[in-house]
């Protein structure tokens, strides 16, 4: 009789299975050797599953320690008497592991996991789709590819932001001149503050006068208006104003020097 390709390749799976539930169960027995042999058939696998991730921006040899102890967490709980063949068994283990390692390590700023996971898949998506091609694919493309809306991608694009914290000794933007990091610009002084401080000191400060004293106060030091436009606005004489004033600061003067 003879033996067809589906029939061979199905007659390799068994051995392989076979020969795979052999090695496990000296592993469990405690023979090295075997749980080495087991594993070194299975690190190409493990290999070329953290290999899918190397658009991330990750090391790729983090990636590949991440996936082997996936593929470590999967000969560890395998049970070959269940007929499962331990690729397929593993396959799941590893991917979840590379998986927690991308959830819980490389976000600076973590945002919801159903995010960060299709943040993945995007990277992935654009990965793909950019290969042989001679543009970046648009979100468009990337959302067709997904299934998923134009706005769930740029979603994801933006959430893919926060996986890293830039230095604060980075240069915040290109320059000819001298660059300035963005510590410079964080550090450097704001003015609104000195204004605040300036406001507050000068409310304490009038609160010493009367109610009309510190309307004028307020209306030639505040809003700058001159002498006569305030007299306009109170209903008395640019005279009185101007006395207004001279009477209100020498009693200021006075409040701070006592102070």
């Amino acid at each position: 009789m003879q033996t067809t390709p589906l029939t061979t390749r199905r007659t390799l799976s068994e051995r392989r299975l076979l020969h795979d539930a052999r090695l496990q169960r000296r592993c469990q027995g405690g023979d090295r050797r075997a749980a080495a042999e087991l594993a070194e058939r299975y690190l190409p696998m493990a290999r070329r599953m953290a290999l899918r991730y190397r658009h991330t921006g990750e090391p790729v040899d983090d990636l590949f320690q991440v996936a082997s102890l996936g593929l470590l967490a999967a000969m560890r709980r395998w049970d070959p008497d269940r007929g499962i063949a331990f690729a397929t068994f593993a396959a799941p283990t590893i991917l979840g592991e590379l998986k927690r390692y991308f959830r819980d390590s490389t976000w600076a700023v973590k945002p919801p996991r159903s995010k960060q996971e299709l943040s993945l898949a995007v990277a992935r998506a654009r990965d793909e789709l950019s290969r042989g091609g001679s543009h970046a694919p648009a979100p468009a493309e990337i959302a067709g590819r997904l299934g998923r809306t134009q706005d769930e991608v740029l979603d994801a694009l933006a959430a893919a932001g926060a996986r890293r914290a830039d230095s604060l000794d980075a240069p915040a933007h290109d320059s000819d001149d001298e660059p300035v990091t963005a510590l410079e610009l964080i550090s450097a002084p704001d003015p609104g503050y000195e204004r605040v401080e300036a406001e507050m000191t000068f409310d304490a400060s009038v609160a010493k006068l009367d109610k009309r004293a510190r309307e004028v106060v307020r209306l030639r030091v505040g809003e700058e208006l001159l002498q006569r436009e305030i007299g306009e606005m109170i209903g008395v004489s640019q005279m009185q104003v101007s006395r207004i004033l001279r009477d209100s600061m020498r009693r200021l003067q006075l409040a701070d020097e006592a102070a």
